[in-house]
């Protein structure tokens, strides 16, 4: 570029360089130095330029290229005695000797809140003035020039510090399974916010120690920028609860990290002995009180079916150990309607390795009690509980309120077999309520679910009081391997589920074994442990 020219553009471009030199020092002398040393630097890069295309771009790139030289200069000199905090915008003018330090202060702006961040990015990035800042913000020019100084304390505190990457930024925890207790609402049950794996290990963080935002992104080994909105998302459908001082706990029931499996088993014979006493003197009271049930459908005549059904309800909420306890601050309440307490299954190791097995028992897994009722159909209930007696799959999130209106909709003859209805007749045959001739093959009661399981007896708390010091036992000594916050939790579903699914299915392994129930057929698996409620029965006649 031709002297003439280059001087023009000095000239033109002084007041700015003055006044970025302003900005960025804390004295005038300062300032007239830097503006010294810019200019100088602008100079003679437009004598040796040519042919640039953004002169005003060109101009700033060296502006902010010089500042960070200026900036080294004197922290080698005298210390840093302007701002010392720029962020530099035109990387490909950083000094080679600047390069670690404006990581480092990349790193530092990334763990500054979320407001800070925000108006020290708009400052100096950005070259916004306070009073836009502070309009755009709907705060005091005051404010935010009390966030920048707060800011610029915390970044030169940060300097030097050694972020230290946390056991789950190295090691991230996997979840085995989701399950909740209560009601998703519009099918947001746990794995729909757990199932993202960060957002898994962002509650995860918090559950044995409190933490607040940049603490949990030092234990991720990520900066609060990334995870702010899951936090914020997390907060609101309930996950994360917040403590004192800006920190979050979470009342999510994870599975321990460890566990003794002697005292696993030690309590799974407890059931055991527990679900052959019930065989003996509970199973002959349910029995007997199924006698009074006669408006039924059964698909096959399989009374057995009906009796079996009443016995697992009965087990599983008429014989629990009672525990006064108000849980009401693990539920967790969604956005969505949802209001349950979430489990998250996870890989335990085992604590008591010198224990070897005794046992070898089949699955004990159950889902349920689930309960369906129709809006619009005010007759229509059902309950259910899958396990490995029955057939249905995709448990909670297959077993459609929808299935059972439908079904009511073909009792009633208003469920017409033609095209418009295919997909209905469709799902109900998917899921072997209908077969494919067009028959009925769930168990069905003609009255209220409400009279039909008050009819179930309720064990003796004679009975009860037999199991409850165990069940306490039990239950402190499993609290052990919880966080302080779950141990309520812990406890009370311990004394309770003592006596519970898992006791229900050995019951009912007892009775198919000794021949009290004489074995399902693939078809009656269809409807083991399923009772639809209804104001009408299939042809309006009894099956036995």
């Amino acid at each position: 570029m031709d002297k003439q020219t280059a001087d023009k553009l000095i000239t033109e471009y002084f007041k700015k360089i003055y006044a970025f030199s302003i900005k960025k020092a804390f004295s005038y002398d300062e300032a007239e130095d830097l503006c010294a040393e810019i200019v100088k630097e602008v100079y003679i890069s437009l004598l040796k330029a040519d042919g640039i295309i953004n002169t005003e771009g060109y101009v700033w790139r060296i502006c902010y290229h010089t500042y960070s030289k200026y900036v080294a200069f004197k922290k080698k000199q005298e210390g840093i005695s302007i701002d010392g905090l720029q962020i530099p915008f035109y990387e490909n003018y950083f000094s080679e000797e600047l390069e670690d330090k404006i990581k480092e202060l990349r790193r530092e702006v990334a763990f500054l809140t979320k407001k800070r961040r925000f108006i020290v990015y708009s400052f100096y990035y950005k070259n916004r003035p306070i009073s836009t800042i502070a309009k755009e913000m709907g705060i005091p020019e005051g404010t935010v020039k009390w966030h920048l100084n707060k800011a610029r304390t915390e970044l030169k505190e940060g300097f030097g510090l050694e972020r230290k990457i946390g056991k789950l930024g190295l090691s991230p925890i996997t979840a085995k399974g989701f399950g909740h207790s209560g009601n998703p609402g519009k099918n947001n049950a746990t794995e729909v916010f757990l199932g993202d794996k960060l957002n898994l290990n962002i509650v995860y963080s918090v559950y044995y120690t409190p933490k607040n935002k940049k603490e949990i992104a030092e234990e991720l080994g990520l900066t609060p920028v990334f995870i702010e909105d899951k936090i914020d998302y997390l907060e609101e459908n309930g996950f994360l609860v917040k403590t004192t001082d800006d920190r979050y706990t979470t009342f999510v029931k994870f599975d321990a990290e460890k566990f003794s499996l002697e005292l696993h088993e030690n309590k799974l014979k407890t059931q055991i002995n527990i679900a052959q006493f019930l065989a003996k003197d509970y199973v002959p009271l349910v029995r007997k009180a199924m006698e009074d049930v006669k408006d039924v459908y059964i698909p096959g005549g399989n009374r057995q079916l009906l009796e079996a059904a009443a016995i697992f309800y009965g087990v599983v909420n008429k014989c629990g150990i009672p525990i006064k306890k108000d849980l009401s601050k693990y539920m967790i309440k969604t956005t969505g309607g949802g209001e349950y307490i979430a489990f998250v299954h996870l890989n335990s190791e085992q604590e008591d390795l010198d224990y070897k097995s005794t046992l070898e028992l089949p699955s004990y897994y159950a889902c349920g009690d689930m309960i369906r009722s129709s809006q619009k159909y005010p007759a229509v209930f059902s309950w259910s509980m899958d396990t490995r007696y029955s057939s249905r799959t995709g448990a909670w999130e297959n077993n459609l309120t929808v299935d059972y209106e439908y079904l009511y909709e073909f009792l009633n003859g208003t469920l017409a077999d033609n095209a418009a209805n295919a997909e209905k007749y469709a799902r109900l045959k998917e899921r072997g309520f209908l077969t494919e001739e067009n028959k009925v093959n769930i168990m069905m009661v003609n009255g209220s679910e409400t009279e039909f399981f008050a009819k179930i007896p309720t064990l003796s708390d004679e009975h009860k009081e037999r199991f409850a010091d165990l069940a306490l036992e039990y239950a402190v000594n499993e609290a052990k391997y919880y966080p302080p916050q779950m141990q309520d939790l812990i406890i009370t579903w311990g004394v309770r589920g003592l006596i519970s699914s898992t006791v229900a299915l050995m019951l009912m392994d007892i009775l198919y074994k000794n021949g009290t129930f004489k074995p399902l057929t693939e078809k009656e698996k269809v409807t083991s442990n399923l009772i639809m409620f209804s104001d009408k029965l299939p042809d309006g006649k009894l099956c036995f």
